[in-house]
C-alpha cells in the first residue's frame, strides 16, 4: 500500500452560531419564547429585561474587576492589554431597543390581560383513590387495588394483563396476589364512576355501562344482547342480522341504537383531564379587517424590552480609564466583553426572529387574501413553501420552521399557519384549485347526504366530477380518510 498526497478543494456551507440560534428561535412559539428568554437573563448578567433598571448579578465580576492591582503580577508589557479594543462597547446608544419593538408612539400600548387560567380540578386517578377509601378493604387489598388504579390508563381502560398486573405486584409491593383475587378487586372497582372505569376494551366498557342501566326498561336488555352476542355485526353496521336474531322490528332496533349511542366509550376522557389535554393556544400573529384592509400584527410578547447592562458598560468604562492594567483585569474585560456579545446577539436574534415572523405571516396574508376577508375555505389558493419562500427570500426550511409551530388568530377563529399550505388540483377548466377547497366540498357533500342511504366513494366521486373537479376516486378515499370520515357503510343510520 503506497501512501500518497494530494490537494482537493471542497465548498462547505456552515451556520454561524448566530444564524443557529436564530434558527431555534424561530422555532420557538409565542407561548414558550418568554420561559427561553427567561433561561437567557439567567445566563448571561450582561443582558437586562424590563424596567428593573441596574441588576446586581454584575457584582462578582466588578470585585474581581476592582481588586486591588497590588495584588498580582502583571503578565507582560502594557503593550498586549493595549490590544483589547472596547470602543464600540462603551459608546452610547448601540443598545436602544426601540426600533424594533414593533409599536408606534402615537398609541397606548395594548391592553393585555395578565391574569393567567388556572385548572383546578380533581385529576382522574384522585377521584378513583377517593372511591377507593368508601371500600372496606385490608392493608393488602388496598395495595392491590392502588396498583390496579394505577394501570388504568387516561382513557380510562385497564389494559394490562392480569399476570403483568400481578408480576407488578410481586416485583414492586413484595405482595404474591393470585389473578382470580385480582379480579375480584377489578370487578369492585368496576363499580366506581365514570360508569365503564377499569373496562378491559370496548364491549366490556358498553356492557358495564347497560347494566347500571338494567332496570330501565326492555330497550336496555335488549341493547345487552346485542353488545353481548352481536358485537361484531354492531360495530359493522349490519343491522339487519340483528334484527332477524333477536326477532326486532325497525323501531327496535332504533330504540337499541339510541340506547348505545348515548354511552360513553372513552369514559376517564371527561374526568379531570389529564395535563396533555390543558393546552390553550397562544396566537402568534392577529388578522384585523379594518373596513375592508386586512391588518397583521404581531403578538407583542414577541417584542420584549431588553437591553445590554448599563453596570457591565461602567466597567468597561472604568477599564478604559485605568492607568495600569494587569492580569486579572484582563480575563474580567475579556469575560465582560464575550457576556456583551452573546447579549447582543440574543437581542438581534429576537429583532430578526421579529421580522421574519411578520414578514412571512405578512406574505401569507396577501396570498389568501380572499379567506382573510371571507373566512370561506372554497376561497383558500393552492399554496406550497415555496411560493412564500419566493416572495420573502427565505429559505424553504425557514418558511418551514414558522408555519409549523405557529397559530394565527381571526375574525373567523385561530388557525394554525400550516393550514394556509396545500397542493393544487387541476379543474376541467384548467384552473387550479386547493386540495383543501376540494376536501371542504367533499365534506359538505357528505354532511348533506341522507344517512340512511350514504353516498359511496364512487358516488362522491361523480358528484365532484360533475361539479368540474377532475378527480380519481382513490383520491376520494384518501381525502376522505384524512377528513377522519369512515366508508359510507359506517356512515349509515336507521
Amino acid at each position: 500500500m503506497s501512501l500518497s498526497q494530494r490537494l482537493q478543494q471542497k465548498l462547505l456551507q456552515k451556520l454561524s452560531p448566530q444564524q443557529i440560534q436564530l434558527m431555534k428561535l424561530l422555532q420557538v412559539p409565542t407561548a414558550h419564547l418568554e420561559e427561553r428568554i427567561k433561561e437567557e437573563l439567567e445566563e448571561n448578567p450582561a443582558l437586562e429585561g424590563g424596567e428593573d433598571g441596574h441588576d446586581d448579578n454584575f457584582d462578582a465580576v466588578k470585585d474581581e474587576f476592582e481588586t486591588n492591582e497590588e495584588d498580582f503580577e502583571n503578565d507582560g508589557s502594557e503593550d498586549d492589554y493595549d490590544k483589547i479594543d472596547i470602543s464600540e462597547y462603551v459608546s452610547d446608544g448601540d443598545d436602544e431597543v426601540g426600533d424594533y419593538k414593533l409599536r408606534d408612539d402615537n398609541y397606548g400600548d395594548p391592553e393585555e390581560t395578565k391574569v393567567i387560567p388556572h385548572r383546578v380540578e380533581t385529576s382522574f386517578y384522585d377521584t378513583l383513590k377517593t372511591q377507593l377509601l368508601m371500600l372496606n378493604l385490608d392493608e393488602r387489598q388496598q395495595k392491590i387495588a392502588e396498583q390496579i388504579i394505577g394501570s388504568i390508563d387516561d382513557d380510562g381502560y385497564l389494559r394490562r394483563e392480569l399476570t403483568a398486573i400481578a408480576d407488578d405486584l410481586a416485583f414492586r409491593q413484595n405482595i404474591s396476589a393470585t389473578e382470580k383475587e385480582i379480579e375480584r378487586i377489578i370487578q369492585l372497582i368496576q363499580q366506581f364512576d365514570p360508569p365503564g372505569v377499569a373496562a378491559r376494551d370496548l364491549r366490556e366498557c358498553l356492557l358495564l355501562q347497560l347494566k347500571r342501566k338494567e332496570r330501565n326498561g326492555k330497550a336496555v336488555q335488549t341493547a345487552i344482547d346485542v353488545i353481548e352476542n352481536y358485537f361484531d355485526e354492531f360495530t359493522k353496521k349490519h343491522y339487519e342480522k340483528i334484527q332477524r336474531g333477536l326477532n326486532l322490528d325497525e323501531d327496535g332496533i332504533k330504540d337499541v341504537i339510541n340506547q348505545i349511542i348515548k354511552l360513553n366509550p372513552k369514559p376517564g376522557g371527561q374526568v379531570g383531564e389529564t395535563n396533555k389535554l390543558q393546552s390553550y393556544v397562544i396566537p402568534d400573529f392577529f388578522i384585523l379587517n379594518n373596513m375592508g384592509k386586512l391588518e397583521v400584527t404581531l403578538n407583542s410578547k414577541n417584542a420584549p424590552d431588553l437591553r445590554i447592562s448599563e453596570g457591565y458598560r461602567d466597567m468597561l468604562r472604568d477599564y478604559d480609564r485605568g492607568a495600569k492594567k494587569d492580569k486579572r483585569q484582563k480575563e474580567a474585560v475579556l469575560f465582560i466583553k464575550q457576556k456583551i456579545d452573546s447579549a447582543k446577539w440574543f437581542i438581534d436574534a429576537i429583532k430578526q426572529r421579529q421580522h421574519t415572523l411578520l414578514s412571512t405571516m405578512e406574505t401569507i396574508m396577501e396570498y389568501q387574501k380572499e379567506f382573510f376577508l371571507t373566512g370561506d375555505e372554497t376561497d383558500l389558493r393552492p399554496m406550497i413553501l415555496k411560493d412564500i419562500a419566493e416572495r420573502t427570500s427565505l429559505d424553504i426550511s425557514t418558511v418551514s420552521r414558522v408555519a409549523n409551530s405557529k397559530f394565527v388568530q381571526t375574525e373567523f377563529g385561530t388557525y394554525r399557519l400550516k393550514f394556509f399550505f396545500s397542493e393544487s388540483l387541476v379543474t376541467d377548466s384548467g384552473e387550479e384549485v386547493s386540495t383543501r377547497e376540494v376536501k371542504k366540498i367533499l365534506n359538505n357533500l357528505i354532511d348533506d347526504e341522507s344517512k340512511q342511504h350514504p353516498l359511496s366513494d364512487e358516488k362522491l366521486t361523480e358528484l365532484l366530477q360533475e361539479k368540474g373537479y377532475n378527480i380519481a376516486r382513490r383520491t376520494v378515499a384518501k381525502y376522505r380518510e384524512q377528513l377522519n370520515i369512515p366508508v359510507a357503510r359506517l356512515r349509515k343510520e336507521l
